[in-house]
C-alpha cells in the first residue's frame, strides 16, 4: 500500500491524500491500481465525475481498436477493471454520494452491453445479413435492463438481469438467411458470452436472463408481438413486480420505450390493486423460506430488514396505486420513496428513515463487494475483511458498524411488517356477531343492551349502542360501499374488544369512535386501524387515558401513523432529536415554491411530536418539568424553522433590507410567558415579541423581484411568521400566537426596533411589563439582537427600585387581576387566579427578582419560576425553606392543572382542595407583599 501511495504521489499528487482509506478498504483496488500505475495510467479522472457519454465513448473506443472477439474480450475486461477501480475509489473516499456510485455502475453496464451488442451484431450481419420483417423494414434488437440495473441502482459486483427482445418477426437478407428469432437468439447468446466469459483478464458482467418469458425454457430473444401475447396470457404477479424496474439499456431504445408503454396495463392496473400486497407477501415468504434454508441471516440484501424488504415496501405501493398515480411509475427506488413520503402514502418521517436505511444498506453492500470484487451480500467473518469494511464506511470500529446495521435492520423490518401485515390471517373477533347485529338493527333495544352488558359493558351498555348508531348515520359512513362498510364493522368489533380490556370500556369506546368518525372518509386510516393490532391498541389506550388526546387525534389523523411503533410512541423525543428530525424533513423543501407543503409539514411534525410527548406523559414516563421542556423545545424548533421559511419568501419577493453599513438587517423572536418560562402545556399559545436592528427604515429593500421600504419589510416579515405558525390548513394550526406583550400592547407596532424597545423598557414600561420581562428570553433569529436583548433585559431587571413603591404597584396589579380574572365560586377554587394560587407564587417571585436583582445580578439569569426561586434563596432574598415550599406548591399546582387539561376539564378545584398549600402561599404573600 505504501508503495502505491508513493507512486501516486509522483504521477498524481492530488490523488494521494484521499487514497489512503480506499486502499485500506479494498484489496481489489490495491491490485487494480497497482496494474494501472505500471501501465502509466495517471488516474487523473478519479478525482472528477464522469458523464455517461464519456463512458460510452471509452467503451466504443476500446472495442473498435481491434474487431476480433479475443481482442474485444480483453479490451472490455481491462476497461471494466479500470472503471470499477475508479468507482470504488470515489465511493470509499467520500467523493461520490451513493446515487453517483450506483448510476456510474449502471452507466458502465449500459455501455458495455450496448457496445457488445453492436459488435456482435456486426459480425452476425456479415454472416447472415440484416434482419427484416415481411415489409422489408429492419428489425432491431432491444435489451431491457431489469432489477437494479433497470433502476440505475446497480451494485458493485452484481449480476445484470437482462431481457433480450426484437421488434418483429421475419428473416435476414444475407446469402445464408435465417429467421429473425434464430438471428436474435444468436445475438443474445454471443453478446452474453462476450460479457460473461472468464479469461485471464476476468469477466465484464455476469448476465442473468431468467426473467425472460418462460424462464430457462423460453427463447433467448422474443419478438414484441410474442411478448405482448405472453404477458396477456401467461404473465404472473412476480413478473409485474419485475417489470416495474424495466428500462431499455441497449439496442433500439426508442422501440424499447414503446414496448414498455404497451406492457404498462399489465404492470399497473387502472384501479387500486390491494391484491398485489398479498401476492408480494407470498413472494417474500418464499424468499424468507430460502433464507432460512440456506442460513442467510447475515445477508444485507435478502435477510430480515435488508435491502429487498425496502424494495418490497416501495414496490407494493407502485403495484397498488401506480395505475392511478403516474408519479409511482418510476423504476428508481429513491425518487419513488420520496414521493411516498410527500404524498402521505407513507409518513414523511418513515419515508425519510427508509431512504436513510436504504443508503446505509446499499453502501454496506457495495463496501462488502468492493473488498475483493466478489458477488457476496454477507457480513464478513474474516478479521481483515471486517477491518476493511470499517474503513470503507468510515466508522470508528466494528461494534459501531454492527450496531448501525442491527438498528437499520430492525427499523426496516418493523416498517415491512406494518405494510405487509396480514389482516386476513387474524382470527374472527368474538364480538363480530354482536357488532353486525347492532349495525343492522337486528336486535330490540333491551336485548341489545343485555348482550352488551353480558360482553362487559356493565356501566352503560345503552351508551355503547347509541355510539354505534350515531356512527352508522354519519354522512361519510352512509356513502360507503357495502364492502367498505363490512370492513368498518370488522374494525368496530376489534375496537370493541380492545375497549373491553380497559377499566372504563364505555368511555374508551366512545372516545375512539370520535376518531373513527373523523377518518371515516379516509380508507387508508381505516385500513391501518383494521389491519394493525398495535396501532389499534395504542389508539384505544390513548383515547381512554385522555379526552383531550382523543380530540387531538380526531383533528389530526395524520398522527395515526405514529401509533405503529409503540417504542418510539412512548419514547419522548430529546431536544437534539426534535431539531435534527425537523431539519431532515425540511431538507428538500424549496420555499416559496413548496410553501403549502412546508406548512403542512410543520403542522404534521408538531402534532406527531406532541402525540409522542403526551403518550409518554400518560404512561408517566416523564415528570411534568420534562413534559414542559419538550413542548417548549418543540415550539422553539417550529418557530425557528417558520422564521427561516418566512425569510425565504420575503427574500424572493422583496430581496433584503440593508442597514446603513450595508449589512443585512436582522429580526429576532423573543418568547414571553409560559414559552419564555419554559412551561408550555398542551395547546398553549405562544407569547411573542419581534425585534429588528434596521437603522434605515425609509430605505428600500434590495435584490428582490420588487422593492418595499424596510419598515414595511420588517412588518410583513413578522406577519409572515405569524401566518406560518397560526394559519389554518387541512392539518390544523401549528400554534396560536399572542402579541399582547409587545410595547404598547394592541396599539403598538407589530415589530419594534432594538433602540425603540430599549427606550420603552427603560423609560415607559409599566412595572407589570418588567414583571413580564423576567419571564422572557431570546428564541431564534439574529443572535446579535438576541445578545443585546439579553443585556437589556439584565439591565432593566437589575435596576435598583424603591421596594415600597414596587411592592405597592405589584399588589395593585395583583388585586386588579384577581378582580377581573379569578373564577373562584361556591362550586370551586381557581387554581390559577385564586388566593394562594399559581399567579400569587409568580407575583411573589417577580417582586423579589425586581427588588433584589440589583444587589444579586445572578437572580436575573433565569426566566423560569423554579430556578428564579432557587437563585433568590441562594442570594438570601427568601428563606430557603420558604423557597422550597413555594416550589413544592407550584409544582403540585402545575401537575394538577396539567392533568386536568389532558382530561379537558376546567381549572377549578373542589372548594376545599389544596387547603394546606393555599394557606402556606397566602401566609408567604402577606409576609412578603403585605395585605
Amino acid at each position: 500500500m505504501d508503495e502505491i501511495l508513493e507512486r501516486v504521489k509522483q504521477c498524481c499528487p492530488e490523488l494521494a491524500q484521499p487514497l489512503e482509506r480506499p486502499l485500506r478498504a479494498s484489496r481489489f483496488l490495491r491490485t487494480a491500481l497497482g496494474g494501472m500505475l505500471q501501465q502509466g495510467d495517471d488516474c487523473a479522472d478519479f478525482l472528477r465525475s464522469v458523464a455517461a457519454a464519456e463512458i460510452v465513448h471509452a467503451v466504443d473506443a476500446a472495442l473498435s481498436a481491434d474487431d476480433s472477439n479475443e481482442a474485444q474480450q480483453c479490451a472490455l475486461r481491462q476497461l471494466r477493471r479500470r472503471y470499477m477501480a475508479r468507482i470504488a475509489f470515489r465511493d470509499i473516499a467520500g467523493l461520490a454520494p451513493l446515487d453517483e456510485t450506483l448510476v456510474d455502475l449502471s452507466n458502465l453496464a449500459d455501455a458495455c452491453v450496448d457496445s457488445a451488442l453492436r459488435a456482435v451484431a456486426g459480425r452476425l450481419q456479415q454472416r447472415y445479413g440484416i434482419p427484416r420483417d415481411a415489409e422489408g423494414t429492419v428489425v432491431t434488437p432491444v435489451v431491457l435492463g431489469m432489477g437494479k440495473l433497470g433502476g440505475r441502482e446497480l451494485n458493485f459486483s452484481s449480476d445484470i438481469d437482462l431481457i433480450f427482445c426484437h421488434t418483429d418477426g421475419g428473416q435476414t437478407d444475407g446469402e445464408r438467411p435465417i429467421s429473425c428469432d434464430e438471428y436474435f437468439a444468436k445475438l443474445a447468446q454471443e453478446t452474453t458470452r462476450l460479457l460473461v466469459a472468464q479469461t485471464v483478464d476476468g469477466f465484464v458482467f455476469r448476465v442473468d436472463t431468467m426473467l425472460r418469458p418462460f424462464g430457462s425454457v423460453g427463447a433467448l430473444s422474443a419478438s414484441f408481438p410474442a411478448l405482448e401475447d405472453y404477458y396477456q396470457e401467461h404473465g404472473r404477479e412476480w413478473e409485474r413486480y419485475a417489470l416495474i424496474k424495466a428500462r431499455p439499456i441497449a439496442g433500439d431504445l426508442e422501440a424499447g420505450e414503446q414496448l414498455l408503454s404497451l406492457l404498462r396495463p399489465f404492470v399497473y392496473r387502472r384501479y387500486l390493486d390491494y391484491n398485489a400486497i398479498s401476492n408480494l407477501r407470498d413472494l417474500k415468504r418464499m424468499i424468507e423460506d430460502d433464507v432460512q434454508r440456506k442460513g442467510l441471516h447475515d445477508n444485507v440484501k435478502l435477510g430480515s430488514g435488508g435491502i429487498r424488504e425496502i424494495e418490497f415496501i416501495v414496490q407494493s405501493f407502485q403495484l397498488v396505486r401506480g395505475g392511478a398515480e403516474s408519479e409511482l411509475r418510476d423504476n428508481r427506488l429513491r425518487p419513488t420513496l420520496r414521493y411516498l413520503g410527500q404524498s402521505g402514502h407513507l409518513a414523511a418521517e418513515v419515508a425519510e428513515r427508509l431512504d436513510q436505511a436504504y443508503v446505509f444498506l446499499r453502501r454496506l453492500e457495495n463496501a462488502i463487494q468492493m473488498y475483493d470484487d466478489r458477488q457476496t451480500h454477507a457480513i464478513p467473518t474474516d478479521a481483515d475483511a471486517q477491518a476493511a469494511l470499517v474503513a470503507a464506511l468510515d466508522l470508528p470500529d466494528w461494534s459501531t458498524l454492527i450496531q448501525q446495521w442491527k438498528e437499520t435492520q430492525q427499523f426496516v423490518r418493523e416498517q415491512f411488517d406494518h405494510v405487509f401485515a396480514d389482516a386476513a390471517a387474524q382470527p374472527p373477533d368474538p364480538h363480530q356477531g354482536l357488532i353486525d347485529a347492532l349495525w343492522n338493527q337486528a336486535l330490540p333495544e333491551p336485548q341489545a343492551a343485555e348482550m352488551l352488558r353480558a360482553s362487559g359493558f356493565v356501566a352503560d351498555p345503552e351508551q355503547v349502542a347509541r355510539h354505534i348508531e350515531a356512527l352508522r348515520h354519519v354522512r361519510l359512513v352512509r356513502a360507503m360501499r357495502e364492502e367498505a362498510v363490512a370492513k368498518l364493522r370488522t374494525l368496530l368489533a376489534r375496537l370493541l374488544s380492545e375497549a373491553l380490556s380497559l377499566r372504563h370500556p364505555e368511555q374508551a369506546l366512545g372516545r375512539v369512535l370520535q376518531v373513527v368518525e373523523a377518518v371515516a372518509g379516509r380508507s387508508t386510516y381505516l385500513t391501518l386501524l383494521r389491519e394493525s393490532s398495535g396501532a389499534r391498541k395504542q389508539l384505544v389506550r390513548l383515547c381512554a387515558a385522555s379526552p383531550w388526546l382523543s380530540e387531538f387525534i380526531a383533528r389530526s389523523p395524520i398522527v395515526l401513523d405514529t401509533l405503529l411503533d409503540p417504542r418510539s410512541l412512548y419514547e419522548p423525543p430529546a431536544r437534539e432529536e426534535i431539531v435534527s428530525d425537523l431539519a431532515r424533513r425540511c431538507d428538500d423543501l424549496d420555499v416559496p415554491e413548496d410553501t403549502e407543503r412546508a406548512m403542512e409539514l410543520l403542522r404534521q411534525f408538531q402534532k406527531e411530536m406532541t402525540l409522542r410527548i403526551a403518550a409518554a406523559d400518560l404512561v408517566e414516563a416523564l415528570p411534568l418539568v420534562q413534559v414542559s421542556d419538550r413542548l417548549t423545545w418543540l415550539a422553539e424548533a417550529i418557530v425557528e424553522r417558520a422564521l427561516h421559511f418566512a425569510w425565504a419568501e420575503m427574500r424572493q419577493q422583496y430581496g433584503e433590507p440593508l442597514r446603513s453599513d450595508g449589512t443585512v438587517a436582522g429580526l429576532s423572536v423573543i418568547a414571553y410567558g409560559k414559552f419564555g418560562g419554559i412551561e408550555l402545556g398542551y395547546g398553549s399559545d405562544l407569547d411573542l415579541v419581534f425585534l429588528h436592528d434596521c437603522d434605515q427604515l425609509g430605505a428600500d429593500s434590495v435584490g428582490g423581484a420588487r422593492s418595499i421600504d424596510n419598515g414595511t419589510y420588517m412588518t410583513r416579515l413578522a406577519q409572515r411568521l405569524i401566518n406560518w405558525l397560526s394559519t389554518q390548513t387541512p392539518a390544523g394550526r401549528a400554534y396560536e400566537v399572542d402579541m399582547e406583550l409587545r410595547p404598547n400592547g394592541r396599539s403598538g407596532l407589530l415589530v419594534s426596533s432594538e433602540s425603540s424597545f430599549a427606550d420603552y423598557q427603560r423609560n415607559e414600561a409599566w412595572t407589570w411589563e418588567h414583571q413580564a420581562l423576567t419571564r422572557s428570553r431570546f428564541i431564534c433569529g439574529s443572535k446579535t439582537i438576541g445578545e443585546r436583548f439579553a443585556k437589556l433585559r439584565h439591565e432593566v431587571i437589575t435596576r435598583e427600585r424603591d421596594p415600597e413603591t414596587l411592592r405597592q404597584q405589584i399588589v395593585d396589579m395583583r388585586a386588579k387581576m384577581r378582580l377581573n380574572l379569578d373564577k373562584t365560586s361556591a362550586e370551586g377554587w381557581d387554581i390559577k387566579q385564586g388566593v394562594g394560587g399559581l399567579i400569587d407564587i409568580e407575583f411573589i417571585t417577580q417582586f423579589l427578582v425586581l427588588r433584589d436583582a440589583h444587589r444579586s445580578p445572578q437572580i436575573a439569569q433565569w426566566s423560569d419560576n423554579w430556578r428564579q426561586l432557587d437563585a433568590l434563596a441562594e442570594a438570601g432574598s427568601i428563606e430557603p425553606d420558604d423557597a422550597k415550599q413555594l416550589i413544592h406548591c407550584y409544582r403540585r399546582y402545575r401537575v394538577w392543572a396539567h392533568a386536568r387539561s389532558l382530561q379537558s376539564t376546567s381549572g377549578l378545584t373542589p372548594v376545599d382542595a389544596f387547603a394546606e398549600e393555599r394557606a402556606v402561599i397566602d401566609t408567604l404573600r402577606r409576609k412578603l407583599l403585605g395585605a
